[in-house]
């Protein structure tokens, strides 16, 4: 029974899940519903920062990339990418960071602040409903294949690993919720434990200091590494950004 059970969970997992599917009904509808999402509040502070000139460059992101959003639909789809300036992996909102710093010459927005979520729901609402589609870009790949190391590697006084709950276990369940996937197609999500919008690095830290590992602070390497690797593995799935999860 163990290796059929094992072997039902590989072929699950060999198709991409979204999380969204194993919420309740009402959830569902919640995140289906623009009228009720409360993603939709920071989308809405997404919306009017990207028309406001900031910085010293009296610059605003219309500026340069126009007032309607048609020019981001599928930009959200393909981040984290490579940015040549630093020779390293982005995600989107380190694109945010680094477009405000160069063009607007702006004072950085913290991770997790206010604006830099509104800013990155309303970039990632414009590709909802578009795959997941990770760049075939050869400079990710040792970054990439960094962040799966990550995503199963034991930590922690708990010696677990992302693997083990959202693969090995994916579909049965922990304390009498659905472990889903864990995939990322949702990001910046509103989750009701928080009460708030959070990027997909909250929920990494969240996850790791769960297990009583040290988690490293926002902003780090690892977490744009194991995004990237995550981008893969869940490759098609559609952008739900922003989603609703418990």
């Amino acid at each position: 029974m163990t290796w059929l059970l094992a072997l039902l969970l590989g072929t699950a997992l060999a198709q991409p899940r979204s999380g969204a599917l194993d919420m309740s009904r009402e959830l569902q509808a919640l995140q289906a519903d623009d009228s009720a999402n409360p993603g939709m509040l920071w989308v809405q502070e997404g919306e009017a920062l990207w028309q406001r000139p900031e910085g010293r460059a009296a610059k605003a992101c219309a500026d340069c990339h126009g007032a309607a959003p048609a020019s981001m639909r599928g930009v959200a789809a393909r981040y984290p990418a490579w940015d040549t300036a630093s020779g390293a992996p982005l995600d989107l909102a380190g694109r945010i960071q680094s477009c405000r710093s160069q063009h607007q010459q702006a004072p950085p927005l913290a991770r997790e602040s206010e604006p830099l979520l509104a800013l990155s729901a309303y970039v990632g609402l414009q590709s909802r409903g578009l795959p997941v589609t990770p760049p075939e870009d050869p400079r990710l790949a040792p970054a990439r294949a960094r962040g799966e190391a990550l995503f199963r590697e034991r930590r922690g006084q708990l010696n677990l690993s992302c693997a083990q709950c959202h693969e090995e276990r994916a579909g049965l369940r922990l304390g009498g919720s659905l472990v889903p996937q864990g995939h990322a197609n949702g990001y910046p999500q509103y989750r009701a434990e928080w009460q708030a919008l959070g990027s997909l690095q909250r929920r990494l830290r969240n996850c790791m200091v769960g297990v009583r590992s040290v988690a490293p602070a926002y902003g780090a390497a690892d977490y744009v590494e194991i995004e990237l690797f995550l981008a893969q593995r869940g490759a098609g799935l559609p952008v739900e950004a922003p989603a609703v999860r418990p």
